[in-house]
């Protein structure tokens, strides 16, 4: 972890929840910036070594992200985030779902609810707090085995190196 930054990732079994509480060196602007637009979400939002496209971005209160998170090897991974709530720079809120290239979602992965949070702590530094939400502890357990944890660390290194290079 660069700069010793904080990284909390608790699975709550009770809850069907995780909770994300990421520092970044960066101030609350710009990491929110790199949050809710397609153009710096395309160069972080995927773990190393897959990158990440958007088809199409509407970052308002009923709009969506649909986006693919490319393998080197050619396979795409479709998502689609839909935005319920959104208060600029502090939080949004989302309905986050696994789809296939036109958006339509695949029932047979789990959705979740996220619920974002942009604080800062000082010494022009933000955390972010991500709570995903699942509707069952199957549907939680299902992500866990998939790698959300250790896709979780790569992709927020992956923001790290990006504030690096906009901070400068």
């Amino acid at each position: 972890m660069k700069n010793n930054l904080l990284f909390d990732f608790i699975a709550d079994k009770e809850k069907n929840t995780l909770t994300i509480k990421r520092e970044f060196a960066a101030g609350r602007q710009l990491v929110w910036d790199c949050h809710t637009k397609a153009e710096l979400l395309n160069q972080w939002f995927a773990p190393k070594p897959l990158k990440t496209k958007t088809k199409h971005m509407d970052f308002r209160e009923g709009g969506y992200w649909l986006y693919a998170m490319i393998d080197p090897q050619g396979p795409e991974y479709w998502g689609r985030t839909e935005y319920t709530k959104i208060t600029p720079i502090e939080s949004y809120e989302t309905l986050d779902a696994f789809s296939d290239e036109t958006g339509a979602i695949n029932p047979d992965l789990p959705r979740a609810q996220w619920v974002v949070t942009f604080t800062p702590t000082g010494n022009d530094k933000t955390l972010v707090q991500t709570v995903v939400t699942y509707k069952s502890l199957e549907a939680l357990e299902t992500v866990l085995n998939m790698g959300m944890q250790e896709g979780m660390m790569s992709t927020l290194e992956r923001l790290d190196d990006l504030l690096l290079t906009l901070t400068k």
